[in-house]
């Protein structure tokens, strides 16, 4: 097995690069970044349509969620595949395809974790900033959001671990990601399959549980962070008590 990588490590890394389009677990990972960079701004908004009290709004949010998350990602490829040329009215290539469906997958799911971040607050939050003269957009950009989404950063790496994984179903389409690699490995060693999708198993695991563990311990700092707003929150309540007496 270590013969395998030794002689193949540049191809499951980088593809075909420089002597052709980078691929390879360089190719899944930059995928994965692009998909949920550019996914994250649409999750926003669909999470926002979903909790507006605007059924304008609301109802066509909470379809495409509905539907994007009932479909099989697969499924959604394949349309992305056949779909994309047609509005753009030329081919593309399958990496677009791939990023293209990876921005509407990845934002139904993301904003299913905004929507839980915001609705988690307390709702006095929103109550006081209504209060105060806050306007609904303002009282959700200013106030609600921010805190929403630093709760989520933990949520949020953990789906970047599950994009990562996501990402091996564009060599369906011939998008040269890891799996693809892999599997160029073992056309040329055509003897060894085991071995060379047991690299494949163990590159991604070690990829995935690297960021699951870094998911672990951005929710424990996350975890402290609130105890220690919250106790300070409360202290700051008990003296102004104290004080008034």
């Amino acid at each position: 097995m270590f013969d395998i990588i030794r002689d193949n490590w540049q191809l499951l890394l980088l593809g075909q690069y420089p002597n052709g389009p980078i691929g390879g677990l360089v190719l899944t990972l930059l995928l994965s970044i692009a998909g949920l960079i550019l996914a994250f701004p649409a999750s926003i908004l669909l999470a926002l349509a979903r909790i507006s009290p605007w059924r304008v709004f609301r109802i066509p949010a909470t379809i495409i969620v509905y539907m994007v998350r009932g479909v099989p990602l697969v499924m959604l490829i394949f349309w992305s595949y056949f779909l994309v040329p047609l509005l753009v009215g030329h081919s593309v290539s399958g990496v677009t395809t791939l990023l293209c469906t990876l921005v509407i997958y990845e934002a139904a799911y993301i904003s299913e974790v905004v929507r839980a971040g915001i609705e988690a607050l307390p709702r006095g939050q929103t109550e006081a900033a209504r209060a105060l003269g806050l306007s609904y957009v303002q009282t959700m950009t200013k106030v609600i959001l921010p805190q929403a989404l630093y709760n989520m950063i933990p949520s949020i790496v953990s789906q970047f671990v599950s994009t990562i994984k996501e990402t091996s179903l564009g060599y369906v389409i011939s998008v040269q990601e890891l799996t693809y690699s892999a599997n160029q490995v073992n056309t040329n060693l055509l003897t060894r399959p085991f071995e060379v999708f047991l690299i494949l198993a163990l590159t991604y695991f070690t990829v995935c549980f690297c960021l699951t563990q870094l998911a672990h311990a951005l929710e424990r700092r996350v975890t402290r962070q609130r105890t220690r707003s919250t106790a300070s929150t409360r202290s700051y309540a008990n003296d102004s008590v104290l004080q008034s007496q």
